[in-house]
């Protein structure tokens, strides 16, 4: 994930009904255009816990706080929700700014 220092950054764990992932998971693929689409998103990421059955962490990218403030608060997000909603048992979200960002260099070719 390449970021620029001052990016936001939005971290979102997702408990997830038993017997419902692969659901889940083609419903966040279908409406994750609504996020990406949003001219002040960077890009997301779904992730499955390795350690925790059932829980997906999402991490998305935003060129500020106010930018995300103001999707998260549209019809947009608010839709995107509605469709998620029925699988999730529980979740939580945490919300950062990136301070450094040490990038790999890129290889030189021998």
């Amino acid at each position: 994930m390449a970021s620029e220092p001052g990016t936001f950054r939005v971290l979102l764990r997702a408990e997830i009904r038993p017997g419902m992932a692969d659901e889940w998971e083609r419903t966040w693929l279908d409406v994750g255009n609504v996020v990406t689409g949003h001219p002040a998103n960077l890009g997301q990421w779904l992730m499955r816990s390795d350690e925790e059955e059932h829980v997906y962490y999402i991490v998305s990218e935003w060129v500020s706080e106010p930018a995300f403030r103001e999707f998260e608060q549209s019809d947009q997000h608010l839709e995107h929700r509605k469709k998620l909603h029925p699988f999730r048992s529980g979740g939580a979200m945490w919300t950062m700014t990136v301070v450094h960002a040490l990038e790999k260099p890129a290889a030189v070719a021998p």
